[in-house]
C-alpha cells in the first residue's frame, strides 16, 4: 500500500511512525498484547473499487471507508465502544455493522444475554440507520448476522427478527432501517439459506429429538433428510457445488464426522469432491456456491483445493506472494481480482493486505498488533506427544521471543476452551503475552478437542477432570523429558473450559503446578448443568445432554460429578489459584468462580478472586483484557518467577 494509505491506517490506529514504519522497542508492553486488534473486519466491495474496515483505538471503534481508485477517504463514522462482530457491503453505497451488547430483553421474555443490532451506513449521505427501527410489531434486535442478496436487481439487506407471531425474515430499507416481511412467513422458523436473489432454498427444523433438512419446491417445504439428534445436531454450512445442493457437517448417516453434500431434490448424500479431510469451506462471493475447501495435514500444512478454476488461479497467486506465511482469505471482490488476506507467521503478529491481481501488487492495509513487530513475536512450533494411555496429543509450543534452542524454560500450560474446540498454529495474543515474559507456553489439543477426527473428539466423552486433564500434565512430562522445560516451574492458565482445567490442575491432578489462573472457569459441574437446564427451561434439553455426556453424568444432579468438580475438591488444592470472571458472563455465570472461592476459603487454601465489572465471557473490552493479562503475569511471576 502506498505511503498515503499506510499513513491513514496508522494514524487511525494511533501509532507513531518513523520512515513509514511503526517504531519498535525491544520488548512490547504487556498492554500491547491485551489491546483489541487495531484493524479488523476488512472487506472489499463487490466491484473491488472500495474498502471498508474497523479501526480500534483503546475501546473506541470506527468504520473507515476508502475509494481504492485514488485512495480517498469517502466515508466513516465513530462506532464507539460497541462489540463489532461482523461487517459487510450491501452493494457499493452501503455498509452494515453487526454488533452485540449484554442486555436484558425483559420485554420479550429474555434473560440477560447478548443481543444484537445491525446498523447501516449510507456512503452518499453519511447517514446511519438501525435495522428494524420503527418496524411495527417487531422487536428492534436482529438474530444472527445479516444476509446480503440481490432482489429485483437491487442489493438488499435481510435480517432475522422477532415479531408477535414468532421469528421471520425482514428486508431492510437501507435509508431508514424500517423492515418489511420478506417471503411468506412460516412460523416454524425462517429459511436457513436464501438463493442469491433472495428466494428461500433450504431450512432446518429441530424439536430437540429430530433434526430435519427441508428444501423449498413449488412454494412448499419438503423434508429431504432427517436424523435423530438428541445431542449431535448437524450443521448447515451453505450451498453445495450447485444451487440444488447444500453442505452438511456432522456424522451423517453413520459416516465419520465431516462435510457432506446433500441433494435438495433427491436427498442423496455424497462426499465433497476434494481429496483428504476438509476442515473449512470456501464459497463464491457472488454465487454463494461451494468452490473450494481447506485441508489441514498432520504436520499442520494447509492445502486448498478448488472446483472453480478462476478461484484456483487467484489463490495460487496469493500464496506465491506470501510464501512462508500463513495466509487466510478475508474477503474478495465478485470477480476475485481484488483480495484481502490476513497474514501471520515468523515476525508477523497479523497483517491485513490487499492483493490486486490486475496490477500484480500486494499492499498493507494495517496491522492487528502494530506494537508487536519482528523480534517481539515468539516462535510457535507444532508438537505432539503420547498420553499415558498411548493416545497421540497434538499441540503447539510458543517460545519466548529470541529463543531458538529452548532448555529448562519455565512453562505455562494453556488449554483451550470449548472443550469441543481446538487451537491452531498461529499468533495467539494471550500465549504470546506470557511468552514475552519469559515463559514457554503449551497449547495441547487434548482428547475431546474438535477438528481432529471423530475418535479424538469422542475420546473426551466422560473425561472432564480425568484423561482430558492428565493429557495436559502428560505434555508437561514430555517437555521435561526433552529438556525443554523445568518440571519444577510449571503453572496452568485457561479460560472457559480452560478455566475449569486450570481449577482442576491443583485439585484433581496435584503435584504438577506451582499456580493456576482460571478465567471464567467452571468449578461446580452439577451446578453448571442445572443452570443450563434452568436457562433452557428443560431438564432434558440438548444442551444438558451435551454437558452430561462430556462430563460423564448419567442424569441431571448426578452427585458423581462432585468427584471432578474443583469446588467439591477444594481441600485437595496444592497450589495458589487466581480467578477472574466477568459479571456479565452469559455463558459461564460468575457464581462458578464465587462458589470455588468460598470453597477454597473454607479449606484454608490460598486464592484470589477478581471480579471484572461489565465484562462478558469473551473479554471483549481492551481494558479488561489488559487488566486480566497484568493480573495473570503478576500472579505467574509471584509464584513461578521466570528467572
Amino acid at each position: 500500500m502506498n505511503n498515503h494509505r499506510y499513513l491513514l491506517a496508522a494514524v487511525a490506529a494511533g501509532l507513531t511512525l518513523a520512515g513509514g514504519r511503526a517504531v519498535a522497542q525491544d520488548t512490547a508492553p504487556l498492554a500491547a498484547y491485551g489491546a483489541l486488534p487495531a484493524h479488523e473486519l476488512v472487506e472489499v466491495s463487490p466491484s473491488g473499487d472500495r474498502l471498508a474496515y474497523i479501526t480500534v483505538v483503546g475501546e473506541e471503534r470506527a468504520l473507515v471507508i476508502h475509494d481504492l481508485n485514488d485512495m480517498s477517504l469517502i466515508g466513516g463514522v465513530r462506532a464507539g465502544p460497541v462489540k463489532v462482530r461482523d461487517l459487510g457491503w450491501v452493494g457499493e453505497d452501503h455498509v452494515y455493522i453487526y454488533s452485540t451488547a449484554t442486555q436484558v430483553g425483559a420485554s420479550i421474555g429474555l434473560r440477560r444475554s447478548e443481543l444484537a443490532d445491525a446498523s447501516i451506513y449510507e456512503i452518499p449521505t453519511r447517514r446511519v440507520s438501525l435495522a428494524l427501527n420503527n418496524t411495527p410489531g417487531v422487536f428492534a434486535k436482529v438474530f444472527g448476522s445479516p444476509l446480503v442478496r440481490t432482489i429485483d436487481g437491487e442489493p438488499s439487506l435481510i435480517v432475522v427478527g422477532s415479531g408477535r407471531e414468532g421469528s421471520g425474515l425482514y428486508r431492510i430499507n437501507l435509508s431508514n432501517g424500517r423492515g418489511e416481511e420478506h417471503v411468506d412467513p412460516d412460523r416454524r422458523g425462517p429459511p436457513s439459506l436464501l438463493t442469491v436473489d433472495g428466494e428461500p432454498a433450504a431450512r432446518v427444523t429441530y424439536d430437540g429429538e429430530e433434526w430435519a433438512l427441508q428444501g423449498r419446491r413449488g412454494g412448499f417445504w419438503r423434508t429431504v433428510w432427517r436424523t435423530d439428534a438428541r445431542i449431535d445436531t448437524p450443521g448447515l454450512m451453505g450451498f453445495g457445488p450447485t444451487p440444488n445442493s447444500v453442505v452438511l457437517q456432522g456424522a451423517i448417516d453413520g459416516r465419520p464426522d465431516g462435510f457432506y453434500v446433500v441433494d435438495l431434490e433427491t436427498g442423496a448424500i455424497s462426499d465433497l469432491p476434494f481429496e483428504g479431510r476438509p476442515t473449512s469451506l470456501m464459497h463464491h462471493p457472488a454465487t454463494k456456491l461451494l468452490i473450494g475447501a481447506r485441508t489441514l495435514g498432520d504436520d499442520d500444512s494447509v492445502t486448498w483445493q478448488f472446483l472453480d478454476p478462476v478461484a484456483e488461479r487467484s489463490w495460487r497467486s496469493v500464496q506465491a506472494a506470501f510464501r512462508g506465511k500463513q495466509v487466510t482469505l478475508n474477503s474478495w471482490s465478485h470477480d476475485m481480482r481484488q483480495i484481502v488476506v490476513y497474514t501471520q507467521g515468523s515476525g508477523d503478529a497479523g497483517t491485513y493486505q490487499l492483493v490486486d491481481l490486475d496490477r500484480r501488487t500486494a499492499e498493507i492495509i494495517g496491522e492487528a498488533y502494530p506494537e508487536i513487530t519482528g523480534a517481539r513475536v515468539g516462535e510457535v512450533r507444532a508438537i505432539s506427544y503420547q498420553a499415558a494411555d498411548g493416545m497421540r496429543i497434538p499441540g503447539y509450543l510458543t517460545l519466548p521471543p529470541g529463543v531458538t534452542d529452548p532448555r529448562g524454560l519455565p512453562l505455562v500450560v494453556f488449554p483451550h476452551g470449548g472443550p469441543a474446540s481446538r487451537d491452531y498454529l498461529g499468533f495467539d495474543w494471550w500465549a504470546q503475552a506470557m511468552a514475552s515474559r519469559g515463559y514457554a507456553v503449551l497449547q495441547p489439543n487434548f482428547r475431546g478437542s474438535d477438528g481432529l477426527g471423530t475418535a479424538h473428539l469422542e475420546a473426551g466423552y466422560g473425561e472432564w477432570g480425568r484423561k482430558m486433564q492428565t493429557d495436559l500434565s502428560d505434555g508437561v512430562r514430555w517437555l521435561a523429558s526433552e529438556g525443554i522445560i523445568d518440571p519444577a516451574k510449571v503453572c496452568i492458565v485457561g479460560a472457559s473450559y480452560g478455566g475449569y482445567a486450570a481449577m482442576a490442575g491443583p485439585t484433581l491432578d496435584p503435584g504438577v503446578y506451582r499456580c493456576a489462573v482460571a478465567v471464567s472457569g467452571v468449578s461446580d459441574l452439577r451446578l453448571m448443568v442445572q443452570w443450563e437446564a434452568d436457562q433452557g427451561g428443560r431438564r432434558d434439553s440438548p444442551v444438558v445432554r451435551y454437558w452430561n455426556r462430556f462430563m460423564g453424568a448419567e442424569r441431571l444432579g448426578d452427585r458423581g460429578l462432585d468427584a471432578v468438580s474443583p469446588a467439591a475438591q477444594a481441600e485437595r488444592a496444592d497450589a495458589p489459584i487466581l480467578m477472574l470472571h466477568g459479571r456479565d458472563d452469559t455463558v459461564v455465570p460468575f457464581e462458578q468462580s464465587r462458589v470455588f472461592a468460598e470453597a477454597l476459603r473454607r479449606a484454608g487454601k490460598p486464592y484470589e478472586l477478581i471480579e471484572l465489572p461489565s465484562e462478558d465471557h469473551w473479554l471483549s473490552r481492551a481494558s479488561t483484557r489488559q487488566w486480566m493479562l497484568a493480573e495473570t503475569v503478576r500472579f505467574l511471576e509471584l509464584h513461578n518467577p521466570p528467572r
